[in-house]
């Protein structure tokens, strides 16, 4: 009897201590961050030419990935036509270290010749 009851009691406070970790896990996970930029375009060519390639190296060199780009689809609202890039980073740090960085703020010299940036960032929610 005895040893039955050692058994469900170590299983017990084994279940309590696993749901324990799993959740203090999960409280230190940070949801991502996602920048959305609507960026109205006066010379497409140029602009993808001269400014795409270094903004898009120094995204990928600062830890960023690429969700979305391209010509964005109007659904509501009166938001600028132009392209539209959806970049995901692993916090509003990680996104401020790359936009202050001097790859990309020679990339972004080049590309306010070309277009006029809207950009916004949000939170993840998971």
């Amino acid at each position: 009897m005895k040893i039955r009851f050692s058994i469900a009691l170590s299983m017990l406070v084994g279940t309590v201590l696993g749901g324990a970790a799993i959740q203090a896990l999960h409280a230190q996970a940070k949801p991502p961050v996602y920048m959305v930029a609507i960026n109205e375009l006066t010379d497409p060519v140029r602009y993808a030419k001269e400014y795409v390639p270094p903004a898009q190296q120094s995204v990928k060199d600062h830890g960023g990935e690429y969700i979305a780009a391209g010509p964005g689809t109007p659904v509501a609202g009166n938001l600028p036509r132009g392209a539209v890039v959806i970049l995901r980073w692993d916090s509003m740090e990680a996104l401020e270290r790359w936009r202050n960085s001097p790859e990309f703020q020679a990339a972004l010299k080049i590309g306010e010749k070309y277009a006029k940036f809207n950009i916004v960032a949000v939170n993840g929610l998971k």
